[in-house]
């Protein structure tokens, strides 16, 4: 019987790479497109984590007309002072919409100099200033509200920021509820994730989908550093909202999966030692008796001066008829001299 097992065919992709040199944009603005969902990719099924372009999404964007013109207009980025000039307002209005998070950036960078330079999407500002609505914040007096905000030393840039970037984060994760913890988690100090997560496999799980923060430099230096400072959330509110969030999902995940423990260990019972077979003391016998009363007189002797060989006593042979003769007189003899030396001499006065 053939074999009519219908397996589906994997949709082409290409590498992050590669689709940008097709789709003719730069390393950084492909990136951009990608974060803004201009570019839509897809996990990798090779297990490397990344991400992923279908060949289908190259060609949808290829087709487009004028190619690749809209394309890079849709990712342009400009500066405080290239922006101001196609909003067609002085710098400093420029910088203070921003800091009233009126004007929302999509990057930044730090110069040599360590200082942060904001960049907004040209794209975005020409619709800001196209529209009637906000034609008294470009021209005339800052409203009395507005200059209140500034006066105390508001500054939205870095916040408006943070959210822009949570979105792209949250769009990737997809629908997996643990990679919308870490997408979470990566905004909030170490310090916050530990105290809302407190299973330390959860929350190492939840670390495991933490994104990597954008590239700012080598590790540690003060360009990363300062990067880091920005991603992370400073204002209470902000945490507050943020650490809900991060329990809710850590909620959700946990009922959808269960993070990874590792498997309990089998430890063998503990061997008692063999018991030491000790000699059991076995009734003293007649026989000892006489060792040990042997024993004691050998050693009075030795304590009253040199003695004479000692004679083990014998009972006296039956001999026939009276018993006497030289064998008799003998074994009487030596019983005699064997009874005095036992008996102990009266002390002279």
């Amino acid at each position: 019987m053939p074999d009519s097992t219908f397996v589906p065919s994997r949709p082409v992709t290409c590498p992050p790479g590669r689709a940008a040199r097709e789709l003719g944009l730069k390393r950084a603005d492909f990136e951009l497109a990608v974060h803004l969902g201009r570019i839509r990719t897809v996990p990798d099924d090779s297990g490397g984590g990344g991400r992923r372009v279908e060949r289908a999404e190259i060609d949808r964007l290829r087709a487009e007309p004028g190619f690749p013109g809209p394309l890079r207009e849709r990712v342009h980025v400009v500066g405080t002072a290239e922006g101001a000039a196609l909003m067609g307002i002085p710098a400093g209005r420029f910088t203070r919409l921003a800091r009233l998070g009126l004007l929302v950036p999509v990057r930044f960078y730090v110069n040599r100099y360590r200082v942060v330079v904001w960049l907004y999407l040209a794209e975005e500002l020409r619709d800001f200033a196209a529209q009637g609505v906000n034609s008294r914040l470009l021209k005339g007096r800052t409203p009395e509200t507005l200059r209140g905000q500034l006066a105390t030393g508001v500054d939205l840039r870095a916040r408006n920021w943070r959210g822009r970037h949570l979105g792209f984060l949250l769009r990737e994760a997809d629908a997996d509820p643990w990679a919308r913890a870490g997408a979470l988690a990566a905004l909030l100090p170490r310090a916050d994730v530990h105290d809302v997560v407190k299973d330390p496999y959860e929350r190492a799980h939840v670390n495991r989908f933490r994104p990597a923060p954008p590239d700012h430099g080598a590790p540690g230096s003060p360009s990363a550093l300062l990067a880091e400072e920005l991603r992370t959330a400073q204002d209470a509110d902000e945490i507050g909202w943020l650490r809900s969030e991060l329990r809710r999902a850590a909620q959700e995940a946990r009922a959808h999966t269960v993070a990874p423990r590792p498997a309990p260990q089998r430890t063998e019972p503990a061997t008692r030692p063999a018991p030491r077979h000790h000699r059991t003391a076995r009734p003293a016998t007649e026989q000892d008796e006489n060792t040990r009363s042997a024993g004691c007189t050998a050693s009075a002797g030795a304590l009253r001066g040199p003695a004479a060989p000692h004679v083990v006593p014998t009972a006296p042979p039956t001999v026939p008829g009276d018993g006497r003769g030289p064998t008799a007189t003998r074994a009487a003899r030596g019983l005699r001299v064997w009874l005095r030396r036992r008996t102990p001499r009266p002390a002279r006065a």
